[in-house]
């Protein structure tokens, strides 16, 4: 399968999916990044992988000491180079998030809005790439849509499709946390026992903790 970021839900059409009309779908967006903020200090180097055109890097910003956004899509990352420009401890850089190029430099790694699954490929690889570019006991922050939240995430995603974002979305195929579009877009979640088998592989210190029943976190801790 292609990345359909790159290819397909990339720039300024990223950037509409986040006009949404639902305000449940605001609070949503707005409460993981309230509940990564909550857990910063305001000294913290910050990544995020999977940055899009900069919406949470941006929201970052007054709560940390830098913060780096990788995204895949050069369109996009143009894009996200003015969305960020009143932002001096910030940028933005196209990278792969399953080759990062970076030493042991951050003290936070976020990985956040179902990235696992937007980032095809083998998700404890992209956890791996994650843990490695973190300082010792540094923290990664991965989260997924809880199930609780699923009602309201299709409701996004006929949104989407109906604003010409995503394919129409097949019906007969979308269930049990997956959502399946006639163009090849699909979207997994990962369970709370998939989250604890992830956390067990990586060797980490792990925990789980759901938040405002719309989202999973895994978070891990990196050894000393």
């Amino acid at each position: 399968m292609c990345n359909y970021y790159r290819q397909n839900l990339n720039s300024t059409k990223l950037f509409q999916v986040y006009q949404t009309k639902y305000p449940r779908i605001k609070r949503y967006l707005d409460k993981e990044i309230d509940f990564v903020c909550r857990n910063l200090h305001g000294s913290e180097k910050v990544l995020e992988v999977g940055a899009g055109y900069g919406r949470i890097i941006k929201k970052l910003a007054p709560f940390s000491a830098s913060v780096v956004g990788i995204d895949i899509s050069e369109s996009t990352v143009n894009l996200g180079k003015d969305y960020i420009k009143e932002c001096p401890n910030c940028n933005i850089q196209v990278m792969d998030a399953y080759n990062l190029a970076f030493g042991e430099e951050f003290d936070v790694v976020l990985c956040l809005q179902n990235g696992l699954s937007a980032m095809k490929g083998q998700p404890i690889h992209l956890i791996e790439q994650c843990m490695k570019v973190l300082t010792p006991r540094g923290k990664a922050y991965f989260s997924t849509y809880s199930p609780k939240f699923w009602n309201h995430r299709l409701t996004w995603f006929h949104e989407q499709a109906n604003n010409g974002l995503l394919g129409e979305i097949d019906l007969e195929k979308t269930k049990d946390g997956t959502i399946v579009c006639k163009d090849g877009f699909i979207s997994i979640t990962f369970s709370e026992d998939t989250l604890k088998k992830l956390g067990e592989e990586s060797g980490c210190y792990y925990r789980i903790e759901e938040v405002d029943e719309s989202s999973l976190f895994l978070i891990l801790e990196k050894a000393e």
